[in-house]
């Protein structure tokens, strides 16, 4: 047991001293997010709704980012989000429900910054996807913000793709 415990402790040790993977940062900027298209809670609080939504954009973006190389930044000004589906009253609940017609829109800019703020590429981009449901994708099936996600994932291979590093 105690040699399991030192083999443990030298390849924790020499984890902590090994020079760390850097990827991009991500910064994401909500602007007057009450005009925003639509944001609607289904059958919780509206703000603890919309902190979720902020916190998996942010997240999302973040995760973004890591593909792209160390020392940039990726500021994201978000200006409007309408989420896949509506919310409807049925009985005493409100449920978001997705259909054809009712596809994810995103409208944001976005700047990405070198180590020493100069601008590598920026652009003001309105995203819909207006064909969310044909197909299957797997990657995101029951994440609060799947249609969405896979929006984002196919704007940033498109955009970013010569810039992305290799995952190791």
């Amino acid at each position: 047991m105690k040699k399991l415990i030192s083999i443990l402790t030298v390849i924790m040790t020499s984890l902590l001293f090994m020079p760390n993977v850097m990827a991009a940062n991500s910064e994401v900027t909500w602007t007057d997010y009450k005009s925003y298209r639509d944001i609607k809670e289904s059958n919780e609080g509206r703000k603890n709704f919309r902190e979720k939504v902020f916190t998996n954009f942010e997240k999302h973006f973040a995760q973004l980012a890591a593909k792209l190389p160390e020392n940039q930044t990726l500021k994201i000004e978000v200006t409007d989000i309408d989420l896949a589906g509506d919310t409807r009253v049925i009985g005493i609940d409100r449920l978001r429900i997705v259909r054809e017609i009712d596809f994810p829109r995103m409208n944001f800019s976005y700047q990405l910054l070198d180590e020493n703020n100069n601008v590598i590429k920026s652009e003001d981009v309105v995203l819909k996807d207006m064909n969310f449901m044909s197909g299957s994708n797997a990657r995101y099936h029951y994440d609060l913000l799947e249609y969405e996600q896979i929006m984002l994932d196919e704007w940033f291979q498109d955009t970013f793709n010569e810039l992305m590093v290799e995952s190791k």
